[in-house]
């Protein structure tokens, strides 16, 4: 046998041998969960994406199955731990010094974002909230209301052409819309940047959405690749398309980054020498301001405030337009349900609504509140534990030895995946009505919501502890203005049978046609305007 070829044998032998002794030595080793089967190299990461119904739903018969604290085997012989528990979830999100982004989720997300805020931890994390919370307050969502409430009416006013120039119904992608209005949105309350994307061609898109799309799209192609080298780090080196084309979307968003930047800073130089009433309202600013007048010690880096610009985007933008496309979707499937909307919407009899008007109307709020239950953007987050814990439960289990487990211990570096997807629909927390779309929930919750944490709504949509979503006040504000101008405008109906529409899961929970797999996500509608 040659040299290299022993070599190989012995490495191979010393991996295995590690991955057994770790498996045997475990403290987990015998809580609930699929087995590891034929995959070594990706373990039960093949069944989640295999499911023909996609990974949430698989990951949810997993908890039907196993009970509400299980593992499963994932890359390289290593394990996830998965928990919908409310007290075990509250412990490993309110210690965010303990529970932590893995090193390989924050190698992928550095790619595309930098070193933001969605990727920092510590004392760096939290020296970016504090600066960054002014401009995602109230009374700084409030400033720009006026933006959004702007793009909603544009968008109204882009589908009305629509159909009038179709007859009386038109057949329209609301995703490809919405996406449009988001942006738009984004673009000027976010960085006063004109996008125009509802006025633009395909041919002729603005440079910072073609960067995004292929921040984001190219980051998504190859999940197993991305699995390995999380797990193997001389992958990361290998020169790909992939690895170019993310330099080249990431260069591109920086120097629109450092132009706003550049525009900012001159702006508060001006403002020191003389008076000025032409003070800008964008939340980007607003960081830039909040950043200068702090002392210098306590200032983010310019490249700290150039890595929020990705995530900026995908915040206002992505995740609003799925989720109101969503909307849409369960509004298309329920006629009751979108009459009564409209009928409540129409209560309120203006086209330039507040944030105050838009938060009164109480079917809205709930309508909002289970879309975004039913439709998380994000479907899981990873954390690691930096050490040795226990974690309590709120309700034991039995383990694969028959042990009854009031807690279980874990070690520094395991991973839990927190399912986010599966504790909104978890039918020990919502009842057994969790899987249905009811707005009317929201009137009389159980009170096992009450112990959930999130910071909004009892559910981890927006996430929860230091890591929370620190936007959603702009999110929700934006989906309310949307639904408020469109479903008052007009009457949804799907262009496609129900059970062609599914979920894609990459960056968000897409809509997309399994009657058309290569094309990108869409959600076709009849749209007609209300009577």
């Amino acid at each position: 046998m040659s040299v290299p070829l022993l070599l190989a044998t012995a490495v191979v032998g010393i991996i295995c041998a590690r991955i057994i002794r770790r498996h045997i030595s475990s403290p987990t080793r015998y809580l609930p969960g699929p087995s590891r089967g034929r995959h070594l190299l990706l373990g039960s990461y093949i069944e989640l994406w295999a499911y023909k119904d996609g990974p949430t739903i698989c990951m949810d018969k997993w908890f039907e199955r196993y009970g509400s604290v299980l593992k499963f085997p994932a890359t390289l012989g290593t394990d996830r731990i998965m928990t919908i528990d409310p007290k075990a979830l509250h412990h490993i999100l309110a210690h965010d010094e303990l529970y932590q982004k893995p090193e390989a989720s924050r190698f992928n997300l550095a790619k595309t974002v930098g070193p933001g805020l969605v990727i920092t931890e510590g004392a760096h994390h939290r020296l970016q909230r504090r600066i960054m919370n002014p401009a995602f307050g109230a009374t700084a969502v409030q400033s720009v209301i006026d933006i959004i409430v702007e793009k909603s009416i544009k968008l109204r006013d882009v589908w009305r052409r629509e159909i009038d120039a179709a007859g009386e119904v038109a057949r329209i992608n609301v995703l490809h819309g919405l996406s449009n209005a988001t942006l738009d949105a984004i673009g000027k309350a976010g960085f006063g940047y004109e996008i125009n994307a509802l006025d633009t061609t395909d041919s002729n898109l603005d440079r910072l959405l073609v960067s995004f799309n292929t921040l984001f799209d190219v980051q998504h192609r190859s999940r197993a690749f991305l699995l390995l080298q999380n797990w193997v780090p001389l992958l990361r080196v290998l020169p790909t398309g992939r690895e170019k084309a993310v330099r080249n979307a990431k260069g591109t968003l920086d120097d629109i980054g450092s132009r706003l930047l550049a525009r900012a800073k001159a702006y508060m130089l001006r403002k020191k020498k003389a008076r000025s009433d032409d003070t800008p309202r964008d939340l980007f600013f607003l960081i830039v301001r909040t950043n200068m007048r702090s002392s210098p010690n306590r200032r983010m880096s310019d490249e700290d405030i150039l890595a929020q610009v990705p995530a900026f985007i995908a915040g206002g933008y992505e995740t609003t337009s799925t989720a109101t496309s969503w909307a849409l979707f369960q509004l298309s499937q329920n006629p009751e349900l979108q009459t009564r909307l409209r009928d409540d919407l129409r209560t309120l009899d203006t086209d330039e609504p507040s944030t105050d008007d838009l938060n009164s109307l109480p079917y809205l709020d709930a309508f909002v509140k289970e879309v975004l239950r039913f439709y998380p953007s994000f479907t899981w987050s990873a954390r690691e534990a930096q050490q040795d814990d226990v974690i309590p439960l709120e309700a034991p289990f039995v383990d694969t030895s028959g042990r009854v487990c009031h807690e279980f211990r874990v070690r520094k570096g395991q991973v839990f995946l927190i399912p986010i997807h599966s504790v909104n629909r978890s039918k020990a927390i919502w009842g057994e009505d969790a899987n249905e779309f009811k707005p009317e929930r929201w009137d009389c919750l159980p009170e096992t919501v009450k112990s959930m944490p999130g910071i909004w709504g009892n559910t981890l949509t927006f996430f929860a502890g230091s890591h929370a979503c620190i936007g959603y006040r702009f999110a929700l504000i934006e989906i309310k203005s949307l639904l408020f101008f469109l479903v008052r405008q007009f009457e949804f109906g799907l262009a496609v049978p129900v059970h062609d529409v599914q979920i894609q899961v990459s960056l968000v929970q897409r809509p997309v046609l399994k009657s058309e797999p290569n094309v990108a996500s869409q959600l076709p509608m009849f749209v007609r305007h209300a009577r």
